[in-house]
């Protein structure tokens, strides 16, 4: 191979938003594999609030990404070059790839999935792909929503949210709320989506909108944002409630100054369970969830979005999406 990889690099750790000083690009040689590798060729890359956790230099779940290291995300691309018989030069492949052009990948277990031919990278990386399947376990394992359940979603018109409201509505549930930012996208999570009602939080107090939407209280509430809004839910959860615990995207740019919960107290007071989760624990539970998706959506009962950016050098720029509210479903850069 001729061409060279570029890379873009974690520079320095970020104490907000992600900029050129932050990740910048270097260009490297593109990989070549040795025995049991493969080298893939990147053309999607998905952009997940997770990573700007990974840029911290704080514990999570995996090691924080090393200042000169490439940025860490999953992506998707063909193999180009190979010495691994399970991948041979050609194939889809899906994994955690980088913001890059060239992915070398050890080819050991869980390193990468094949892709079948002829399926839409974008909702691979989406509805179908770990999105999706956050929203399908995330609600159906830990929220176990019931028949006439009022199911609240954060983060509404994000990637996530936007489909833990249709799968709450497919179950059964009495009413689906959405807590999104704008009359736009409060518009498309009813008018499109099929949610039974919208909360701008940036158009007025989210307690007393939730107060109004869900006078009887709170079955279920499917939290991607976490801060006041979350201390706004447990004020409002009824007795029995599941409160799941996806994301905290309002802390993530500031962990050191991350609101403290008031009303956690609640959850004693109405016998709740509020519940954290991690997709990595589903991982061989997948198949399962994406043929029931691939149904649902095949039928038109569940709809996506994505926000498409081009160009691996505007990477940062489509993670700061996230933290500003510029996207409507799922942030992928197509390089």
């Amino acid at each position: 191979m001729t061409e060279t990889n570029r890379r873009m690099i974690l520079a320095q750790r970020p104490t907000g938003m992600v900029d050129d000083t932050i990740v910048t690009m270097e260009e490297a040689p593109v990989p070549e594999p040795g025995d049991g590798e493969y080298v893939v060729k990147v053309s999607h890359v998905s952009i997940d609030p997770t990573i700007r956790t990974w840029m911290d230099d704080a514990p999570g779940y995996l090691p924080p990404i090393g200042i000169g290291e490439v940025v860490r995300s999953g992506g998707l691309g063909t193999v180009v070059a190979s010495r691994n018989d399970e991948f041979p030069v050609g194939t889809t492949v899906f994994g955690m790839l980088g913001w890059q052009d060239y992915a070398l990948v050890d080819g050991t277990p869980g390193t990468g999935n094949v892709v079948p031919d002829g399926m839409d990278p974008t909702a691979v990386l989406s509805v179908f792909g770990v999105t999706g399947m956050t929203a399908y376990f995330g609600l159906l394992d830990v929220g176990e929503p019931k028949e006439g359940d009022v199911v609240v979603v954060s983060g509404a018109a994000g990637a996530t949210g936007s489909v833990v409201g249709q799968i709450a509505k497919l179950k059964g549930a009495g009413k689906v709320v959405g807590i999104a930012g704008g009359p736009e996208k409060c518009r498309w999570i009813v008018e499109e989506l099929g949610f039974d009602e919208a909360i701008d939080y940036k158009a007025g107090d989210v307690g007393e909108a939730l107060s109004a939407a869900c006078p009887e209280g709170i079955d279920v509430y499917f939290d991607n944002v976490g801060g006041e809004i979350l201390d706004a839910v447990l004020e409002r959860i009824s007795i029995g409630a599941r409160v799941v615990l996806c994301g905290a995207i309002s802390a993530y740019n500031d962990r050191g100054s991350a609101y403290r919960l008031k009303n956690s107290f609640m959850l004693i007071m109405r016998r709740a369970k509020m519940q954290g989760f991690l997709i990595l624990d589903y991982l061989d539970r997948f198949p399962e969830a994406q043929g029931e998706m691939f149904g649902w959506v095949l039928d038109g009962k569940v709809k996506h979005a994505v926000h498409v950016v081009e160009g691996l050098e505007r990477t940062p720029e489509a993670l700061n999406l996230l933290f500003t509210g510029g996207n409507t479903g799922k942030v992928i850069v197509a390089l």
